[in-house]
């Protein structure tokens, strides 16, 4: 079926309005996938904060155009999904990542963060990128770290004095 005008500049909009939000892109191939397998992806993708979608390419490059994900535009040929992440970075990646793992037929085809492209092959060090709630956790520790150490080192103080006294009551007690 095919789209008029005013559906594909609604398209163009919602792609672009989500692109200028996202933190990470990715177009995978997803030719030979069966539509319970896309529907599947498209699940897992909703969970975790992902937008995706199929958009023709020459509605994706008029969307992309302007944004920080416009370094795409050469590689946007063949049957592509766009996946945007809008929590955290690594959250589009991961998706793919785990879905691709499963399905053979699923190809990583471009990937970017922050106006760069990426080597597809480079989507793993995506996916390992922490998730909001993971660097704030990992920052707290740093914080805390020293805090700790000092706390231990003051407390080491008396501690030694208590253990001094009881060798010495201890050495008096056996002569």
């Amino acid at each position: 079926m095919a789209l008029n005008l005013e559906q594909k500049k609604a398209i163009v909009a919602e792609v672009a309005e989500i692109a200028a939000n996202a933190y990470s892109a990715i177009a995978a191939e997803y030719r030979g996938l069966t539509v319970e397998e896309m529907t599947q992806l498209r699940a897992e993708a909703r969970n975790s904060g992902v937008y995706l979608r199929v958009v023709k390419n020459s509605l994706a490059r008029r969307a992309i155009e302007g944004t920080e994900f416009e370094c795409m535009t050469e590689g946007l040929t063949g049957p592509l999904v766009l996946a945007f992440s809008q929590e955290d970075p690594g959250s589009a990646a991961r998706v793919i990542k785990d879905f691709a793992k499963d399905h053979e037929k699923l190809e990583v085809r471009l990937v970017s963060i922050s106006g760069k492209l990426l080597e597809p092959g480079e989507i793993g060090t995506l996916a390992k990128m922490p998730t909001y709630d993971e660097a704030i956790s990992m920052l707290m520790a740093v914080m805390k770290a020293p805090v700790e150490k000092l706390a231990r080192t003051m407390n080491e103080v008396p501690g030694k004095l208590v253990r001094t006294v009881a060798a010495i009551k201890d050495a008096k007690e056996a002569a």
